[in-house]
C-alpha cells in the first residue's frame, strides 16, 4: 500500500486520470484548484507526523507537534500573543491552551509587557531555543535528502512560489471579497 486512504488515492487520481474534466463547468485546472486544499491539509497532517517521529528520535515527549510549530512560529524574536496568533493562524483558545502548556513546560517565557501590563510577551526559552535548533538540523537533513540536483531544487521553487501565491489568493479573498460566505 501506498501510505494513502483510498478516497485520497482516488483523489489523486480523479485529477490526473481526467475524470472531473468530463463534468459541466469543470476544467483542468478547476479540478486541481478544487484538490489543492485537500492535498494541502492532508500534508499538514502528515507534516505534524513527521515531527511527531523526530520528536521520539531525540526523545521529546513532553511537547506535542502543534506546539513545536509554535515554538517555531516564535523563533528568535519577542512576540506578543496576538502576533503569534496572526502569524500562526492559531485559534485564540487553542494558543491559549498550547502557550500555557509550553510555559508550564519550559519551553517558552512569557512576561508582561513593559508598555501594556495587560499584554504579555513571550520568547523562547534556552530549552525551546535548543529543541528549535535540532528540529532545524534535521529539517536541513531532509531537504538535503529530497533536492539532490538542480531540477529537484527547481521544483522546490516552483512548488514554494505557488503556494506563496495561493496563499495571497486565499488571504485576500477573506480580507477583501465582499461575498458573505456563511
Amino acid at each position: 500500500m501506498n501510505g494513502f486512504s483510498r478516497s485520497e488515492t482516488a483523489a489523486t487520481n480523479q485529477v490526473s486520470d481526467g475524470a472531473d474534466e468530463q463534468r459541466p463547468g469543470r476544467t483542468p485546472a478547476t479540478a486541481i484548484y478544487h484538490d489543492i486544499a485537500r492535498i494541502v491539509e492532508r500534508m499538514h497532517r502528515r507534516f505534524l507526523d513527521v515531527v511527531r517521529v523526530e520528536l521520539g528520535r531525540v526523545g521529546i515527549d513532553d511537547i506535542s507537534p502543534v506546539q513545536v510549530l509554535m515554538l517555531m512560529n516564535i523563533g528568535t524574536e519577542e512576540l506578543s500573543v496576538r502576533d503569534l496568533m496572526e502569524r500562526g493562524y492559531y485559534l485564540g483558545s487553542n494558543a491559549s491552551y498550547n502557550l500555557k502548556q509550553l510555559v508550564e513546560t519550559g519551553y517558552v517565557d512569557r512576561a508582561p509587557s513593559l508598555r501594556d501590563r495587560r499584554s504579555a510577551r513571550l520568547r523562547l526559552s534556552e530549552k525551546g531555543m535548543n529543541l528549535c535548533g535540532e528540529l532545524r538540523r534535521l529539517e536541513a537533513t531532509q531537504a538535503d535528502a529530497l533536492i539532490r540536483t538542480d531540477d529537484d531544487n527547481a521544483d522546490f521553487d516552483t512548488t514554494y512560489r505557488t503556494l506563496r501565491r495561493l496563499e495571497r489568493a486565499w488571504s485576500d479573498i477573506i480580507r477583501y471579497d465582499e461575498r458573505d460566505f456563511d
